[in-house]
């Protein structure tokens, strides 16, 4: 086996080539596109609204970052911020995710909710975090959004909603699920008192904030490529042993069955929501 050893020395004529050193980036000053696979320095990122400046993916934000692009300067106002959930079935863990999304996200709930203006509107918003239990709905979910919609029904305001969410919050069990019917409760009544309701869909909206207030808007928007559904797509083949069609889900097949009003780019919405309430303002 030694003579098949690579030898020490250089054979003759040949030369070292020397490797040109890669340029080394650190990893918290770029982010890989989901979508197109591209580099993209975080920089960049954000000065362009979390859109991917070559495919135009959309990356997700925090309530926060929503409603600042969205409010005026100075106008918000939030509503229901000392609201906690607590651990009423004693689901094990469960204390512990919650201390733990709240440490991650600089919340202490999946939504931010309060008023302000828009375009020197006054308006009701809200906006549900993905970093807290990727949105997930539980009772102070249900509670903050109702406190909402019943104070936008006292003072007639419009409510502007974004919703990302991964379905109920199974940790707190039927409690999670009847806030489904709570928060349907509070938009008929504000609907009933002829307010505006508008609703903008951001990947993903699934479970039961979709199979509620989510499609309860007056106006339904929706971000390009949103994850929109109630059963993920993997649980809908097996269940009726059929393929589906291609992007099932998306805003877009969704705006082409007519289950949403329009896609707006993030760039876009401050602008396109301005023009509804001026559309939609009384004398």
């Amino acid at each position: 086996m030694i003579r098949f050893k690579k030898p020490k020395n250089e054979l003759e004529g040949q030369q070292k080539v020397a490797k040109t050193p890669r340029p080394s980036i650190p990893a918290d000053m770029c982010v890989l596109c989901p979508s197109c696979r591209k580099t993209l320095f975080n920089g960049d990122l954000l000065a362009n609204l979390s859109v991917c400046t070559n495919c135009g993916y959309h990356f997700r934000m925090s309530a926060r970052e929503r409603l600042s692009l969205l409010c005026d300067e100075g106008s918000f106002c939030e509503i229901g911020e000392s609201l906690r959930s607590t651990n009423s079935l004693d689901f094990p863990g469960y204390n512990q995710k919650l201390a733990k999304s709240a440490a991650e996200s600089g919340e202490r709930e999946g939504v931010v909710t309060g008023t302000a203006t828009v375009g020197g509107y006054p308006c009701a918003v809200f906006a549900m975090e993905p970093r807290f239990m990727m949105g997930s709905m539980g009772s102070v979910i249900g509670e903050k959004l109702t406190m909402l919609f019943e104070q936008a029904a006292e003072r007639g305001l419009p409510v502007i909603g974004y919703t990302v969410s991964g379905g109920a919050r199974m940790q707190e069990g039927i409690l999670s699920l009847m806030q489904m019917a709570k928060v349907s409760a509070a938009v008929k009544r504000h609907s009933d008192a002829g307010n505006l309701y508008v609703a903008i869909l951001t990947d993903p909206t699934t479970g039961g904030v979709s199979a509620s207030f989510a499609f309860l808007g007056d106006i339904i928007l929706a971000e390009p490529k949103a994850l929109i559904g109630f059963a993920g797509p993997r649980v809908i083949e097996q269940t009726i042993h059929q393929k589906l069609p291609e992007n099932f889900q998306r805003a877009e097949f969704l705006l082409e069955k007519g289950f949403l009003d329009n896609i707006v780019e993030r760039r876009k919405q401050k602008e396109y929501l301005t023009k509804l309430l001026r559309l939609h303002t009384r004398k």
